[in-house]
């Protein structure tokens, strides 16, 4: 997965471009196996969104939640996972993407090799 386009790609910016591979990855605080690179925030967009690479790692869990005041959009864009939100379950693959409802609570669980997902947050989570 690692040698996915995307993943080593950039994020075009008015001023500027963002290489991905320059960005650290950032452990999630509350959940293990779960990182997060922070590719646009708020500080770019005057709060408007923020756009984060989310990587979970093979059989882990990005637990139960919810972004207050947030809309959150994902595409998948390496490995599978199953995504919950509400009562319905979403297979994820590359190519699939969801739109999750503001404070609406849901969960990602990674399939046997993981899943990265392009998060995008409404306004800005950062």
């Amino acid at each position: 997965m690692l040698n996915n386009p995307f993943l080593s790609g950039h994020v075009a910016l008015a001023a500027t471009d963002v290489c991905c591979e320059d960005v650290a990855w950032n452990r999630h605080p509350a959940f293990a196996g779960v990182s997060l690179r922070h590719l646009v925030t708020g500080s770019e967009t005057q709060g408007q969104f923020s756009t984060h690479m989310v990587r979970v790692e093979p059989g882990c869990v990005l637990d139960t939640h919810r972004h207050g005041g947030c809309w959150e959009f994902h595409a998948v864009v390496a490995g599978n996972a199953r995504c919950e939100l509400a009562d319905r379950k979403t297979e994820y693959g590359p190519g699939v993407c969801g739109v999750i409802p503001q404070d609406m609570p849901h969960r990602v669980v990674a399939g046997e090799h993981g899943v990265y997902i392009l998060a995008t947050f409404v306004p800005a989570l950062l």
